[in-house]
C-alpha cells in the first residue's frame, strides 16, 4: 500500500523558466508549496506555504488550478508517493528565500536534473505545452 504526501505546488514561469525552491541542507530543488493543515483549503495552504517560502502574497483571485501529479517522493521508502496539486497565481512583493529555504531560482527545462522527481514531471508536462524551455 502506497503513502501518499499531499502537497499544493505554486507554478510560476518567468522567461521560459520554473520557479523553484531549495530547501537548507538539500541538493535538490522542488516546487515552492507545502503541505494543507487541517481545515485548510488549497488556496489557504498554497497563500500561506508561499508566503512562509518566497514572503510573496499570492492574490486569491488569479490563483487557477494547473493539474495534479503524482511521482515517487525523493528521499522517501519506494512505496511513498508524494501528489502534487498545481496552482497558477499572480503575486505581489518580492521573491525571497524565506524559512527553511536556502534558495530560489528559475530553472529550465535542460536543467531538470537539479529537480525533485515530482518537478519533474510537471516540469516535462509545461514543456509538452510550450510553457517552459
Amino acid at each position: 500500500m502506497n503513502k501518499v504526501i499531499d502537497k499544493l505546488a505554486w507554478l510560476y514561469i518567468r522567461n521560459g523558466k520554473l520557479l523553484s525552491a531549495r530547501s537548507k541542507g538539500k541538493t535538490l530543488f522542488y516546487i515552492p508549496g507545502g503541505k494543507r493543515e487541517e481545515g485548510e483549503s488549497d488556496e489557504q495552504a498554497l497563500i500561506r506555504e508561499i508566503k512562509e517560502e518566497i514572503s510573496v502574497d499570492l492574490l486569491p483571485e488569479s490563483i487557477k488550478y494547473a493539474e495534479t501529479f503524482t511521482a515517487k517522493a525523493d528521499g522517501k521508502s519506494s512505496d511513498t508517493l508524494v501528489k502534487l496539486t498545481c496552482y497558477y497565481a499572480e503575486f505581489q512583493g518580492e521573491l525571497l528565500a524565506d524559512a527553511e529555504i536556502e534558495e530560489i531560482a528559475f530553472i529550465g527545462y535542460q536543467d531538470k536534473h537539479l529537480c525533485s522527481l515530482g518537478s519533474i514531471k510537471v516540469m516535462a508536462w509545461l514543456e509538452e505545452k510550450d510553457l517552459i524551455k
